[in-house]
């Protein structure tokens, strides 16, 4: 079996497994999302001309990375179908519908996201998020008059939709808009760096790396103070009111991740930290009084790096249970 065709089954399984909230099944799997990511990526871009509007087919079951015109038309009735959508962290997600043909009263239904849900969890959570989790979900078949386009709050969306008649279908026109300071982002790749800022805002955000990684983090200014220190049970920076920790654990919901460390001071040098588990995600708590501001970068751990956390037993908190 070609490399290309398991990192398609395997993508697939992720996806019916965020629809059915199943995925003990794919823990054993070999497949990174790594390979996922850059497999489609590199075949996108390679079917991409310049300066062309780029085309394809929407299948029941999809990701899409680029720009472009998606179609879906129902050969058979299609009733569990999610489509997800990521971009470059500084980009939000703008989903433009036309040529829709469905039957809202028959029970079909196209619904949009703002964020991404899996296995039950979303992100961002809702504690980051300015929305409740009720009003992310947009309706086609309720607003679809009124609201032909939707947009995101930061660089992932999804679809839902469901259709049971073959040959109903839609078109969305997805475009990339220019973000100038991306609060909630997940990453395409396991390695990278950001600048994260949140000037003077009441706000929460989360950067998700959905890889075991080591975070290094060089500069960090919160208006106040010096020091890091390593979470215990009873102690951590709530109290400071602005603060950055730093989680781990198997979802994608940062509010069910395990808090590792606390950054509560600011501070210019180097801070390091392997994290292990699945998701890796650097969290900005902000309480609008200063300009808060937090540069890092982030690799993938290599496999002995890995088998030495699972050795030290220190990422044991990434598979708890409810």
């Amino acid at each position: 079996m070609s490399v290309a065709f398991r990192v398609q089954i395997y993508f697939f399984l992720i996806c019916l497994s965020a629809l059915k909230g199943q995925s003990r099944y794919l823990e054993d799997n070999d497949i990174t999302q790594d390979g996922m990511f850059s497999i489609l990526n590199s075949e996108i871009k390679r079917g991409l001309s310049e300066g062309l509007l780029y085309r394809r087919p929407l299948r029941c079951i999809d990701m899409l990375t680029m720009e472009g015109q998606f179609t879906f038309t129902a050969d058979h009735p299609q009733l569990h179908c999610a489509v997800f959508f990521i971009g470059e962290p500084q980009e939000i997600i703008s989903i433009e519908y036309s040529s829709v043909n469905i039957d809202c009263n028959g029970g079909d239904f196209i619904k949009a996201f703002d964020g991404w849900v899996m296995k039950g969890e979303t992100f961002p959570s809702s504690l980051d998020h300015p929305l409740p989790i009720y009003d992310r979900y947009i309706d086609y078949c309720e607003t679809g008059r009124l609201r032909q386009a939707v947009r995101s709050s930061q660089n992932v969306a999804m679809l839902f939709f469901r259709i049971h008649t073959p040959g109903s279908g839609f078109t969305v026109t997805i475009k990339k808009i220019s973000n100038p300071f991306p609060c909630n982002v997940i990453s395409q790749t396991p390695e990278g760096s950001f600048t994260m800022i949140i000037p003077h805002q009441h706000r929460n955000c989360s950067f998700s790396i959905i890889y075991p990684v080591e975070i290094k983090i060089s500069e960090l200014t919160l208006g106040h103070f010096n020091d890091l220190q390593v979470k215990k049970p009873v102690t951590g920076c709530g109290r400071a009111g602005d603060f950055v920790e730093l989680l781990g654990g198997s979802g994608v919901d940062p509010s069910k991740m395990f808090p590792v460390a606390d950054l509560c001071y600011s501070f210019n040098g180097l801070a390091e930290m392997k994290i292990g588990c699945d998701n890796t995600v650097v969290r900005m708590v902000s309480s609008g009084r200063f300009v808060n501001r937090v540069v890092f970068e982030y690799r993938l751990l290599e496999r002995p790096e890995l088998e030495k956390q699972k050795g030290n037993s220190v990422e044991d908190f990434c598979y708890t249970t409810d």
